[in-house]
């Protein structure tokens, strides 16, 4: 068997043990303010994005600070989705940071690339990433060949099946966490690469389970302290 290469977009969470019952059902409404919080993030993260594609295209480099930036807004929609709508795998109430937060029960990192290809970035985040924005349209719906399937995405459905199950056994089952977390894995490698992130694609696999092969405790954060 060939080793799998450690990916540079790294995502882990682990699961609570003692998930409520029932908090599932209003933790997207105690998650407003991030929401609010993560609306003017995004904004951001555009145009820093922009920014990063014409410092790329002239200089091969990703400015680091701006790099520290983009993966904190993914690091924070990261937490935020773990707890309200993407697994719903922990209580505990994400923190208003965009620094890595190593108590936390959900994690992200990207390493940062020395060098970027100046060509790529032409066409990476649009030509190359169709394929995989087909797969994560599947993944959280709203693609679809018709208005059927339109809507109807894998992890919604799935999130929704794992607390349901959670709501009348008071157990989450381990095999719906381990299937989501690599839906979720897979997404945040497609999101970093369209983000410019990384030259690496995003592999066509499922890597399931919360944790990474080498766990994220062993990989170099990238420091971001915005």
């Amino acid at each position: 068997m060939i080793p799998r290469t450690a990916s540079p977009v790294r995502i882990e969470a682990f699961l609570d043990p003692r998930l409520s019952r029932w908090m599932w059902l209003v933790k997207w409404f105690i998650a407003i303010p991030h929401y609010i919080v993560l609306f003017f993030l995004w904004i951001a993260f555009v145009f820093v994005t922009i920014v990063a594609f014409f410092a790329i295209l002239f200089t091969g480099r990703y400015p680091r600070s701006l790099f520290d930036f983009s993966v904190g807004v993914l690091r924070w929609n990261w937490r935020v989705a773990y707890y309200a709508h993407t697994a719903l795998g922990t209580d505990q109430y994400p923190p208003f940071t965009l620094a890595d937060v190593p108590s936390y029960p959900a994690r992200f990192d990207v390493a940062y690339p020395e060098r970027l290809s100046r060509g790529l970035v032409l066409v990476k985040w649009w030509l190359l990433a169709i394929p995989q924005y087909i797969v994560v349209g599947i993944f959280f719906g709203g693609w679809g060949w018709n208005d059927n399937w339109r809507g109807v995405g894998l992890i919604p459905f799935l999130s929704l099946v794992a607390v349901v199950v959670l709501l009348f056994t008071a157990r989450y089952p381990m095999h719906l966490f381990d299937l989501l977390l690599g839906l979720a894995r897979w997404a945040a490698r497609v999101a970093a690469y369209a983000a410019l992130m990384t030259d690496e694609y995003p592999p066509f696999r499922l890597d399931m389970g919360g944790q990474e092969s080498p766990p994220l405790t062993k990989f170099p954060t990238t420091g971001s302290g915005v």
